[in-house]
């Protein structure tokens, strides 16, 4: 196991799973979303585990999204598709996953990392938790239809148009407003204890309940998922706005974006 990605089983069944780059406000690596996938998959067929926290490591991020590097040689169609189908497969085996998710969230949740709590079951935070997309204002790239499926099924047309459009970042009282988390808890520390009573009280309930909630919710967003945006993909990671973007985020320099 990486030390990026850190994963025990706790006494009562509960798996922990923590993002481990604080030095980079936990921005995934590739590799790590490989192992959150193969995690997915290995906690759901597990009959000893009956619930699954996700969290980042040092208070300030759960997770910032995809680290930017990975983007330096994106030039074609196929390496934009084959991102977001790469991305796709790892939050379709968390929404596939049979336990229940807990997202443990203090500071930034940003980026992939919304796609990643998004796609848990039930999300708390610290007062100090920021959320968005700010991909208009870094990258100028932009969401595939599954995960604006996601996010329209989660917190609806309007907060996602706003969260993409302004590139603000929403406060953890306008996340709870919005429905995006349960609970907003004082501190880090509080909302790892929080994490952990949930698990243990979810850990004691009918599994199959449980699990039945998960699928039937899984299913009314695939429902609405099917539409084609693959041209929106291409459109904006083909760009010279993107390469523009990503160079200018790797050499702490405001975007020059161009429309083009």
């Amino acid at each position: 196991m990486s030390d990026d990605l850190l994963h025990e089983v706790r006494e009562g069944g509960i798996a922990w799973t923590t993002f481990n780059r604080p030095q980079a406000r936990n921005a995934m690596l590739f590799g790590m979303y490989e192992r959150l996938q193969q995690l997915a998959d290995e906690i759901s067929a597990d009959p000893a585990i009956r619930v699954w926290v996700l969290t980042g490591a040092g208070g300030k991020a759960f997770a910032s999204g995809t680290d930017i590097s990975q983007f330096r040689e994106f030039k074609t169609a196929e390496d934009a598709l084959n991102y977001e189908a790469r991305i796709d497969k790892v939050l379709g085996a968390l929404e596939n996953c049979q336990k229940p998710i807990i997202a443990a969230i203090a500071g930034a949740c940003t980026g992939g990392g919304l796609g990643i709590a998004g796609c848990c079951d039930l999300r708390i935070c610290d007062t100090g938790a920021r959320f968005g997309l700010p991909i208009a204002k870094t990258l100028g790239n932009i969401l595939n239809m599954h995960n604006f499926a996601r996010f329209h099924a989660l917190v609806g047309p309007a907060a996602i148009a706003e969260m993409i459009m302004t590139s603000r970042l929403f406060s953890a009282a306008e996340a709870k407003h919005i429905g995006l988390v349960s609970e907003v808890l004082e501190t880090p520390d509080a909302v790892a204890a929080r994490a952990m009573e949930l698990a243990t009280t979810m850990s004691t309930l009918a599994p199959l309940t449980l699990r039945a909630t998960k699928e039937a919710l899984r299913r009314l967003r695939r429902a609405t998922s099917e539409v084609e945006g693959d041209d929106l993909v291409t459109m904006c990671f083909t760009s010279a706005d993107f390469q523009e973007g990503v160079d200018a985020f790797l050499n702490k320099r405001a975007p020059k974006f161009q429309g083009k």
